[in-house]
């Protein structure tokens, strides 16, 4: 039996599964860890927790899918995108990585957009603008606050990439993360050496990258000894979690796009052609699959506005989901139906986390918008639920504008397991939704390219062909659509009234 791990080292925890060859998914397991806010805006984590989350899922896995050691014929990573691993001469962390929700780096991100002579300049060189999310505007942030720190900097590795580093002993990465260090030339697929010059930063710093499906290294014999796996097992360069999942749904072709309402929400468009947004409103970056590309718009508190709901209003129905042993987002979008579409003029601003598309404001702030006596609980929740669903039309109208052709949405993550959020996607999209067959995301998505890259399929395109297929498709309702669009316009609007105040706020609780 061939099987291949895919492993996705994410934000809140680690999931690692056993593929069979088909696609069929013998086991899965996932450790969670915590994370670090040791200041308003700041977010950090400990590599080491990803490594012992891997190792025991992985032992975890095998032992589930009852699996022989040579029965393993490649691995697959993904992980969270743009998170800094800082490694000193001796290969020790030298400090807790920064992750991609970390917002400490505006100054760093107009010191890059003036050595690079401007935005538009910017974009030119690595299709993107500078985000307090990326990578690059990290480094400069440990150069210009902890230089005792970058002194002793030696590698900089993503987290999916130090994970790479721990079972091969190599320095690598792959393109589609890669994109995400805004250090990459996107268009060529490799290190930008001029933008890299600008900013007075060494080359030897990055590893070196890979095509996605690529054998970027061999587990090593000790470590293959711990995991129970081959000494030599491939490791191919995997995908940032974005451009895996993507592959785990399918999205592989023109026309197909995917809407990912996980804790951040991610609507992804396949290119065959480097298509950027001169505004810089949606990221351009390289796909896991050789030699394209893709289009993706991020909106940070997607599912995690209504996490946030659960957590701060629904004590009461957590305690009853738990005694009556269902998922409480099932009691909270049953009330949210009691509410009619629109929230008779009740918006919610889901900018919990600051917004990245399309306003690239680390300030914004999340708002509910037109209250009055008339709403209640239903009318709340079901807000931000629409308010979340809103943000992520904003990113495909501009995929749309591009003239990327949208001819399918495939749904995935939280908001696609609740038919009730399925039905409100279709509304406010304004066309039909569709489910498919895979629930695994982007672990699901690195074994595939495990597959690939090992000699399984051709290519990534054949091996999802061969395991992918949508299974439920969720039409508009009209009369709720023709509500959407109305009101859709007056969303897009509150943002550009509150952004000078949400600025102001910023400052007065001393995050800018």
């Amino acid at each position: 039996m061939s099987i291949y791990l895919g492993i996705d080292i994410g934000t809140s925890g680690t999931k690692t599964l056993a593929m069979r060859e088909d696609g069929c998914i013998l086991a899965s397991a996932t450790e969670t860890y915590p994370l670090s806010t040791p200041q308003p805006g700041w977010s950090e984590q400990n590599p080491a927790h990803w490594w012992r989350a891997t190792v025991k899922t992985v032992q975890s896995v095998l032992k589930e899918a009852r699996a022989k050691p040579d029965d393993v014929e490649g691995i697959g990573l993904s992980g969270q995108m743009h998170g800094s691993v800082f490694l000193d001469k001796s290969n020790r962390v030298i400090r807790p990585a920064l992750l991609w929700n970390d917002q400490r780096t505006q100054a760093e991100c107009e010191e890059i957009e003036e050595c690079a002579g401007g935005r538009k300049k910017l974009i030119r060189l690595v299709a993107n603008p500078a985000l307090t999310g990326f990578t690059a505007p990290k480094i400069l942030w440990l150069r210009n606050n902890e230089p005792r720190n970058f002194d002793r900097v030696r590698q900089v590795l993503l987290p999916k990439d130090y994970v790479r580093f721990r079972l091969t002993g190599e320095f690598a990465t792959e393109v589609s993360d890669a994109s995400g260090t805004l250090l990459l030339d996107v268009r060529r697929r490799k290190w930008s050496r001029k933008l890299l010059s600008l900013l007075e930063l060494d080359p030897s710093l990055l590893p070196e990258v890979y095509e996605s499906d690529e054998i970027s290294g061999r587990v090593t014999p000790a470590i293959a000894a711990e995991l129970g796996i081959p000494p030599g097992t491939p490791v191919v360069g995997g995908g940032g979690d974005q451009a895996a999942g993507a592959v785990g749904n399918g999205i592989v072709r023109r026309g197909v796009v995917s809407a990912t309402m996980g804790t951040s929400g991610v609507v992804f468009a396949h290119s065959d052609e480097v298509q950027i947004d001169p505004e810089g409103r949606v990221h351009t970056f390289c796909h896991a699959v050789r030699d394209k590309w893709h289009v993706m718009g991020v909106v940070l508190s997607a599912g995690g506005s209504l996490q946030w709901y659960r957590d701060e209003f629904c004590q009461a129905e957590v305690k009853e989901a738990a005694r009556k042993g269902i998922d409480p987002y099932e009691l909270i979008t049953a009330e949210a139906a009691n509410a009619p579409a629109g929230c008779e003029g009740l918006f919610f601003l889901p900018y919990l986390t600051g917004e990245r598309t399309p306003h690239t404001d680390p300030y914004a702030r999340g708002a509910w918008i037109g209250l009055t006596r008339r709403h209640g609980r239903a009318h709340l929740v079901r807000s931000v639920i629409e308010g979340a669903t809103y943000a992520m039309k904003d990113s495909l109208e501009i995929i749309k504008g591009l003239d990327i052709p949208v001819k399918q949405i495939r749904v995935s993550g939280g908001g696609a397991r609740s038919p009730f959020w399925r039905q409100v996607q279709a509304d406010i999209y304004g066309q039909k939704v569709r489910t498919i067959n895979a629930h695994e995301g982007p672990a699901f998505g690195v074994a595939l390219l495990a597959a690939a890259g090992t000699g399984a399929y051709r290519d990534v395109v054949e091996a999802c062909r061969a395991t992918i297929a949508t299974v439920e498709t969720t039409a508009p309702k009209s009369a709720d659509k023709k509500v959407y669009q109305a009101a859709y316009p007056h969303y897009g609007r509150l943002y550009s009234t509150l952004r000078e105040e949400f600025g102001e706020i910023a400052t007065l609780v001393g995050q800018r």
